[in-house]
């Protein structure tokens, strides 16, 4: 049952990002560019993901298991450190350089061409290789 509601969502979510254009790596591109060309069109697909994220957050934080019944995790740390920041900045630059975030990279796979496996490949590569330094921290920090 839980592959089968992942599966769905999954679905759900990517064919949202086409249909809302978050695939379009000039249209993001055009979005983010604030001093040039700005295409504000993308605001609307922003709000219209954290709008049903608020009902949807105020429900699960009162339940302590999901529909499939898998129990829900805990809010995140609300904590603004130095990773969050580097990783924020990380993130922003990839998105505005490639015009691709890890959702729609995803969805766009099958049309993107050349640029968007090597993106979605480099993505790959980039978790791996922070799990690994992650592991590596920790055990140092341990011995």
């Amino acid at each position: 049952m839980r592959l089968l509601f992942s599966a769905l969502a999954g679905s759900l979510f990517g064919l949202g990002l086409l249909v809302s254009g978050m695939t379009d790596t000039a249209r993001v591109q055009g979005f983010l560019d604030v001093a040039g060309h700005w295409d504000p069109s993308l605001i609307f697909v922003l709000g219209g993901a954290i709008l049903p994220m608020v009902f949807a957050w105020r429900i699960a934080v009162r339940r302590r298991v999901s529909v499939v019944g898998e129990p829900i995790p805990g809010m995140p740390e609300q904590v603004i450190d130095t990773r969050l920041l580097a990783g924020s900045v990380l993130f922003g630059a990839g998105w505005a350089l490639a015009g691709f975030c890890p959702g729609p990279a995803l969805a766009s796979l099958g049309w993107s061409g050349v640029g968007g496996w090597i993106f979605t490949a480099a993505m790959v590569v980039g978790m791996i290789l922070h799990g690994f330094l992650q592991r590596r921290r920790r055990a140092m920090l341990l011995a």
